[in-house]
């Protein structure tokens, strides 16, 4: 587990304390302390970087985990299909795809057999210059077909029925499902619902249908305790994934781990259930974060670009350290959003959490379902709501969407730090500059 770093009073005679920092877009927001402030700064543990991360994937595909190699896999096969995440997680998309694509035609797999299916989910597709950066690789765009996947066309699915214990249905997009070799790849970080990114989460919900989607994020998913950051036990989205994948069949996993910098810590290949497990055990230890107190005051981040891009995914930011607030304690986020609210639906949800109040909202979605799009985010906002008193800076929305947030909009992160400690009488501040990439706990 990682520990929390303690810094004193800041005092003349022996200097400043270094001034802590924000992940904000795709740079860094500098906070201010008030004197007399006792800032604890929560990192997860140092990552050990990778000295070689090309050299490193050769190896991950050469020694999986549970699976014979890619290029023995790749024998015989006419088709392969590999998904990405969507733009919203900082996969290092260049390091892998062009080695994986090289062994998949050496093995014998046609170039016009193999897909790369970016997997949005029920998020907006990546087109143009979104996907030339997230792709990373002009090689990969010039020789393969790099598509986006639809959950609201029917069509493009297959119906693999319901899962056994919670009556899911599993509606996954044709061309994962027909493909001869599945490949998803992803990025191992906290998850706010369903424990942990990743894995089978890249198949679904990142290429499931909306009615997938919408049914194991509905409220009787999203109110369930276990469904939280860092647990797999019993997280019944976590649960409800591996059905999916077993009824699919044989699928494979690329699995990343990254540091604050965004370089490659770890990455690993092999049978998608024990390749991401083995990646959840290596991170785990890194961003579960010991702290000795709940604070009365915690300021934190959204994760910086490209997570904090919308108010949409800010929100796993104001979940993530809430075993540490103190309640009635107040709740600090930086988050630029510089690309805006969210989708229409997101609005629409956000509207009516204004409109109805926190109790109303969270009565009107019991017994449905199916969620409406995306208002399980505003569920999951009412966490730290319910709890505290909940702050947020941004420079990308305009008034009327910073209404929309239900949350109380402020100009200077400085001020609000100064009038929490006064109001609390509480000088000690906690501090995430990475928001949801780190899970602090007390203990």
């Amino acid at each position: 587990m990682g520990q929390a770093d303690e810094h004193g009073r800041r005092d003349s005679r022996s200097g400043s304390a270094p001034i802590p920092t924000l992940a904000f877009g795709q740079g860094h927001l500098p906070i201010g302390l008030p004197e007399g402030v006792r800032p604890t700064v929560i990192k997860k543990n140092p990552l050990p970087l990778l000295e070689d991360p090309a050299a490193a994937v050769r190896e991950a595909l050469e020694r999986p985990m549970g699976s014979p190699p890619l290029r023995e896999l790749a024998r015989g096969r006419r088709s392969a299909c590999i998904l990405i995440c969507d733009k919203t997680r900082p996969v290092p998309n260049r390091l892998f795809l062009w080695p994986m694509i090289e062994v998949l035609v050496g093995a014998g797999v046609p170039i016009e057999g193999i897909c790369v299916l970016v997997a949005t989910g029920l998020h907006r597709p990546n087109l143009g210059g979104e996907l030339v950066e997230l792709v990373g690789d002009p090689r990969v765009l010039e020789a393969v077909r790099v598509e986006n996947h639809f959950a609201r066309d029917d069509e493009a699915h297959v119906d693999l029925g319901p899962t056994a214990t919670r009556g899911t249905p599993v509606k996954i997009d044709r061309r994962f499902v027909e493909a001869d070799l599945r490949i998803a790849t992803g990025l191992v970080e906290p998850h706010f619902m369903a424990g942990f990114s990743g894995g089978r989460k890249v198949v679904a919900p990142g290429v499931a249908h909306a009615d997938t989607i919408r049914t194991f994020h509905s409220a009787r998913f999203m109110g369930d305790p276990r469904a939280r950051q860092c647990n797999l036990e019993g997280n019944p989205l976590h649960e409800e994934q591996l059905q999916i994948l077993r009824k699919i069949g044989e699928v494979y996993g690329v699995n990343t781990v990254i540091d604050e910098d965004r370089h490659l810590a770890h990455v690993n290949f092999g049978e998608i259930i024990a390749s991401h497990a083995a990646a959840v055990a290596f991170v785990r230890s890194m961003v579960e974060v010991r702290v000795p107190r709940k604070f009365h005051t915690i300021v934190t981040s959204a994760g910086g670009y490209p997570l904090d891009e919308t108010y949409y995914q800010t929100v796993k930011g104001m979940v993530t350290p809430l075993d540490i607030l103190e309640p009635g304690g107040t709740l600090i986020i930086g988050s630029e959003c510089s690309g805006g609210f969210g989708s229409a639906e997101y609005r629409a949800a956000q509207a009516r959490l204004v409109r109805l109040g926190p109790e109303a909202f969270l009565r009107g979605l019991q017994g449905k379902p199916l969620a409406d799009i995306d208002e399980w985010q505003t569920q999951m906002q009412l966490k730290p709501m319910q709890l505290g008193r909940v702050q947020l800076y941004t420079t990308g929305l305009s008034a009327g969407e910073r209404a929309l947030t239900g949350v109380e909009a402020i100009a200077s992160i400085d001020r609000a730090i100064r009038e929490s400690v006064e109001r609390s009488g509480d000088d000690a501040v906690g501090i995430i500059p990475e928001g949801p990439y780190v899970v602090p706990f007390q203990g």
